[in-house]
């Protein structure tokens, strides 16, 4: 299973897949995320529907956020763990400028066999303490990850899919 940071769909919708030019992007999302295949935990989808823009617009439609949505609850050690990796003595701001990464590594980190975090971010090991990259947090801890043209990749993303898949056009 794909666990999807933030910046994958932001990203995806600012440069390469707007949603109205590259509607089978999304839908293939979505239905990826009905087969099991990617998923987001929801403190990564509240940092999307939080928003105000097309995008959040477009997880906060029930067709795309439950199937979308990693229906689980973290376990509190495992984000512990994972902060631990970004520095055991991080201060207030330094936790703000964490975010919610951390908890999308912990979630990994409960089946690190069976999940791979996917993010923009790439690999920066020089970065320290609060702005360290999540690759390199990941790299630490033993957790898959790879971007999101890899995920792709893998999962045999093309705009043909729809008509392979018998999915639901995007409305």
């Amino acid at each position: 299973m794909y666990l999807l940071d933030a910046n994958v769909l932001i990203t995806a919708k600012n440069q390469y897949y707007p949603l109205q030019r590259i509607p089978e992007f999304w839908d293939w999302l979505s239905y990826m995320g009905e087969a099991g295949g990617i998923k987001m935990p929801l403190e990564i989808v509240e940092e999307i529907t939080g928003g105000s823009d097309d995008l959040a617009e477009w997880l906060s439609d029930e067709r795309n956020y439950e199937p979308l949505l990693l229906d689980e609850e973290v376990d509190p050690a495992q984000v512990q763990a994972v902060m631990d990796k970004y520095a055991p003595d991080l201060n207030e701001a330094e936790i703000i400028e964490v975010g919610r990464d951390p908890f999308l590594i912990a979630y990994a980190r409960a089946a690190p066999e069976n999940r791979i975090v996917v993010t923009v971010e790439a690999s920066k090991p020089s970065c320290k303490r609060a702005n360290r990259r999540i690759p390199d947090v990941c790299n630490d801890l033993g957790v898959q990850w790879c971007n999101s043209f890899q995920m792709m990749a893998a999962l045999d993303f093309t705009t043909g899919w729809r008509a392979r898949s018998g999915a639901r056009a995007f409305p």
